[in-house]
């Protein structure tokens, strides 16, 4: 079973917190702090008043060269395939000549002569760089910031530019410029994309982020190669992060709500027998398994490597051993580790069906659909009556939306054992999801009847009815999944954070579902909905700091790398939001009053 599989139905949590993310996402990605409602429709983005009049720059001058030119379009840096920086026509000023100026040269002239021989020498640097030649525009540009009698930002982004358009471009150089000009003028778009660009190019992402992330706050979202700017470096730079990450961490178990999910997934089985005289290692087996039917996840990990370790004396209990252990090194992400113990379970014990339909899991998780359906066959063939082969084979067909056939699948399990309470739910599901409505509502209802002592067909009976906006119904279902969940030791927190999301969906009420989620945090300190949920209502609320928390909370939970890169990606956007916060806090006040008059 993999992942996927693990909360066994649709329309589920997973489901919504994705929904709900997506809607949000531009307003995360692009750097916007101000709040995105998902309920309500309201959007508020960052705006800003415009920089302080400087010399005319590159951009704006091209700009005015389109207009007149019929030639072909020149890329410009809001392109989103690279810098190819402006072209400019400068101003009609006299040519500085070639005459050299000592530094007590330039001393001795009046201001005035200063700033018309600084004007020419960048308008002349502005024809070499129109012509491409960027070693000499550059070179003019450094006349021009010498001979200025007052530091002027457009020559030193303007020889920036030239510096990132050099092969190689000298991204050392151009970080250098930026600097200088944003010192002068901390709004200068051009610059802080400028320098954003040279970072990303020297791999230095996080500071690429914050200028990017800047950039399109200040440019009022008019620039979306500056968006996607965003994105891109984001992506670079949670999956260098995550892959780090992974790649030094100890492998550690999931919270209790997903293990369970995962093994509740599987029917009960008997554990196998003992021999006559067992060893030291077929009784720590026992113990591992007594562990895990007692939810002790910690202990029979411990306990089921320990027996493997001692030697397990008879096939079945090595079999057991190792289809366990392979278990456990998926749930921590061990996925070549889970695929190795599986197999070898399987030569000691061709027909043993869990093994089989784990491995079928693990071929899904490395992207191998093929050889997972091969294995649901060869566990057909050992035992065509297992109802657990049939009720996997139609959750992997679900995860690739072949829900007819899912259906039938779960039919099939059900006809085998029609005791087994997640059959159900998933046929509903899978119902519901083939646009059969009706059906899928009375399966769900037959279901409830079936299970009145069981919480998980309330659960997600109220997840179908939250997806059709039937707010007060589906709360109704979560209070009753939650009230028979408090019936176990621990229980299973998902209904909570169903409800706190249904709360939120229904009246907007973020203080209630924060509640919920921070009471299932209470009982499921690891409970990975539940740290989910809580950032994103934390960025409804631009409380910025908290969604950090939270985000940087989610990714220490994550499982598997791509799991860890996508928290990362809202952590770091998070950061970045926060930082511009920090470095622009003349912002914070012009922003919420844009907020608010758009709420």
């Amino acid at each position: 079973m993999s992942s996927s599989e693990s909360t066994t139905a649709a329309v589920t949590l997973a489901d919504r917190m994705q929904s709900f993310v997506s809607e949000n996402k531009r307003a995360i990605l692009i750097g916007t702090a101000a709040a995105v409602l998902a309920v309500g429709g309201a959007a508020a983005y960052y705006a800003s008043t415009s920089s302080s009049a400087r010399e005319e720059d590159l951009e704006k001058a091209e700009k005015r060269e389109r207009k007149k030119g019929k030639g072909k379009k020149k890329k410009t840096v809001k392109d989103a395939d690279g810098p190819l920086l402006e072209e400019v026509k400068g101003e009609d000023v006299e040519a500085a000549g070639t005459e050299t100026y000592t530094p007590e040269d330039i001393a001795a002239l009046s201001a005035e002569k200063r700033r018309e021989l600084g004007v020419s020498y960048k308008t002349q640097g502005n024809t070499a760089y129109q012509k491409r030649d960027f070693d000499a525009a550059a070179n003019l540009y450094t006349l021009a910031i010498q001979m200025s009698p007052t530091p002027e930002p457009t020559f030193y982004s303007n020889r920036a530019a030239c510096y990132i358009n050099m092969t190689p471009p000298k991204h050392e150089l151009v970080v250098r410029d930026c600097d200088a000009a944003l010192r002068l003028d901390a709004t200068y778009v051009k610059a802080l994309n400028r320098r954003a660009l040279a970072l990303e190019g020297l791999e230095r992402y996080e500071e690429a982020l914050r200028d990017f992330t800047a950039a399109t706050i200040l440019d009022k979202f008019a620039n979306q190669a500056a968006a996607n700017s965003v994105e891109r470096v984001l992506k670079k730079l949670s999956t260098k992060k995550a892959s780090e990450i992974i790649a030094k961490r100890e492998p550690r178990l999931p919270s209790f709500t997903f293990i369970s999910a995962y093994f509740a997934a599987f029917r009960p089985r008997a554990h196998p027998t003992l021999p006559e005289n067992p060893s030291t290692g077929d009784n720590t087996l026992l113990l591992g398994l007594q562990a895990l039917e007692a939810a002790d996840y910690a202990h029979a990990v411990t306990f089921i490597n320990e027996s493997l370790e001692q030697g397990i004396s008879w096939d079945d209990g090595r079999a057991e051993a190792l289809n366990l252990r392979g278990t456990f090194k998926f749930l921590t992400g061990n996925i070549d580790g889970a695929k190795e113990d599986l197999t070898e379970s399987i030569k000691i014990k061709p027909g043993f069906t869990q093994s089989l339909v784990k491995i079928a899991s693990v071929h899904m998780e490395q992207g191998d659909p093929a050889k997972a359906f091969e294995c649901f066959d060869r566990a057909i063939q050992h035992n065509p009556n297992d109802p657990d082969i049939f009720y996997h084979r139609g959750q992997v067909l679900f995860i690739m939306n072949e829900f007819t056939e899912a259906a039938e699948n779960y039919t099939k399990s059900m006809e085998l054992d029609d005791q087994f309470v997640f059959s159900h739910i998933q046929l509903a599901v899978a119902q519901y999801k083939s646009e059969q409505l009706a059906r899928s509502m009375a399966t769900f209802r037959k279901t409830l009847q079936a299970f009145p002592h069981r919480s998980e067909p309330q659960n997600y009976y109220g997840e179908l009815l939250l997806d059709q906006q039937r707010y007060e119904d589906a709360v109704e279902k979560f209070d009753r999944a939650v009230e028979l969940e408090k019936l176990k030791t621990p229980p299973n927190v998902l209904p909570l954070v169903n409800k706190g999301l249904a709360l939120y969906q229904w009246k907007s009420d973020i203080g209630a579902a924060e509640r919920c989620c921070n009471e299932a945090l209470r009982i499921d300190p690891e409970c990975e909905a539940a740290v989910a949920t809580l950032a994103q209502l934390s960025l409804q609320q631009s409380k910025i700091d908290r969604a950090v928390e939270m985000f940087t909370r989610q990714a220490d939970l994550a499982r598997s790398e791509p799991e860890l890169a996508n928290a990362l990606t809202y952590q770091y956007a998070s950061m970045a939001q926060l930082e511009f916060l920090k470095n622009y806090p003349e912002k914070a006040a012009e922003l919420a009053a844009i907020a608010q008059a758009m709420s």
